[in-house]
């Protein structure tokens, strides 16, 4: 299908203006959700965030549904998470959040938190969906939400007892981890590296007493970039050795050519949280599966249009569009 084309935003030019003018101008407001906690056989909860508009009732069972992923320390109450579900609600379509672990505004229960490789939790959501909605399903990621359903997709793109969604859309994503851990640490970038940092520190601090003895804590406590806190935390927290090789299992660029799930991908090159050399092009461009469009200006999870007293969000609404004509297409 086509998709818009992206005129960006002349009042919000370069990378970090996009990026950040999109993250103050959404509104959080004209959606209502509705929790749901879903008990986990190891103990533990995933909360999902179902979607509606305020002055409207839920749709029925039948209806699509889209499931969006949030980026790292993000929620499924994100700004861009609420703009995305109000653009599927505009095409009639069912969305709901999936909150990461300890991301929903509550700690978790077990030692593990989240990670931009792990697939587990999704496929658990997207099998509770198929089992309670009979209905086409999608999935749009945003970011580290977006890698894990790209390896996601790729990982089981061949095998039928997965729960696989019908078409999916991933914006901004850090294909190459490594390298985008690296990049964040060059110039303005290194905010948004602070600012996460600083988030994920906190949850290492507030789960002290179920995770000592399962990493060195207070050498993440002092960790001033990713690769560090990653190679002190995330990976020994998730049975990696080390974060190289957390980095290298878990990047998607290596999984795109597996992918067969019609899937739009959306990126820019100016994009402060990875390289533009990095994009995975060849791959990308060489399935069939997979529609692109990476364009030159945009930022991360910004791609703001219009104008300043009309700004027009282009990923989100053209991921909805995209989603909603391809599981329009699946339910003939």
């Amino acid at each position: 299908m086509t998709v818009m084309p992206f005129t960006p935003a002349w009042w919000l030019p370069g990378a970090h203006a996009q990026t950040l003018g999109a993250r103050l101008m959404r509104s959080p407001r004209g959606v209502q959700l509705r929790r749901e906690r879903l008990e986990l056989a190891d103990g533990d909860f995933i909360d999902l965030d179902w979607a509606t508009h305020r002055a409207s009732h839920d749709v029925g069972d039948s209806t699509p549904v889209v499931v969006v992923l949030h980026g790292l320390e993000g929620s499924a109450r994100s700004k861009y998470a609420l703009e995305a579900y109000r653009q599927l609600l505009l095409r009639g379509v069912q969305p709901v959040g999936f909150n990461f672990r300890s991301c929903s505004g509550e700690l978790n229960r077990k030692p593990r938190l989240y990670h931009s490789g792990e697939t587990g939790d999704l496929e658990l959501v997207l099998r509770h969906l198929r089992q309670h909605r009979q209905a086409p399903l999608g999935a749009i990621g945003f970011s580290l939400g977006g890698n894990v359903l790209l390896k996601y997709l790729g990982e089981h793109a061949s095998d039928a007892t997965k729960p696989v969604p019908d078409a999916a859309v991933a914006i901004s994503v850090p294909f190459d981890l490594a390298a985008g851990a690296d990049h964040i640490e060059r110039g303005m970038s290194k905010v948004y590296r602070w600012y996460l940092l600083r988030k994920l520190k906190r949850k290492v601090a507030g789960k002290r007493h179920l995770l000592n003895g399962r990493l060195d804590i207070e050498r993440a406590l002092r960790s001033r970039s990713f690769r560090a806190f990653d190679d002190a935390g995330t990976a020994p927290l998730h049975g990696f050795p080390d974060a190289a090789d957390y980095y290298a299992r878990s990047s998607s660029n290596q999984f795109l050519a597996a992918i067969r799930v019609p899937t739009l991908l959306i990126q820019a090159e100016d994009d402060p949280f990875l390289p533009a050399a990095c994009i995975p092009r060849s791959s990308a461009e060489s399935n069939p599966a997979i529609t692109t469009r990476f364009v030159r200006r945009g930022g991360h999870v910004g791609f703001v249009a219009g104008s300043p007293w009309d700004p027009q969000y282009w990923a989100e609404a053209s991921a909805a569009e995209f989603v909603t004509a391809q599981l329009h297409r699946s339910k003939r």
